[in-house]
């Protein structure tokens, strides 16, 4: 399998990780993306910049826009990528719960 990647990676910075919670900060310069996965677990964001996403998944490609501070959540098994389609850095903050 290829390891090439069109789009610069998201930069995940796991901030705690214990028995109830795991807290990751992603940092995304504009293009870059997760890379494809499955949330193994319910999850918690919340966005820390204004985020321009591009959500890519089974159904094909939606664009969706998130304000600094605008919370929401989602239930695991959750299968996707998620891209910056912005022009600007963008972060958030995923609170996964055990």
């Amino acid at each position: 399998m290829s390891t090439f990647r069109a789009r610069p990676p998201a930069e995940p910075t796991v901030l705690l990780d214990d028995a109830v919670v795991r807290v990751t900060r992603w940092d995304f310069v504009p293009g870059a993306d997760t890379g494809h996965h499955v949330h193994g677990m319910g999850y918690v964001v919340v966005p820390m910049t204004d985020c321009h996403f591009l959500i890519e998944d089974k159904d094909g490609a939606r664009e969706v826009d998130a304000a600094r501070g605008q919370v929401y959540r989602r239930e695991a098994g959750v299968e996707h990528n998620v891209v910056n389609r912005g022009d600007s850095f963008m972060s958030f903050i995923e609170i996964e719960y055990k």
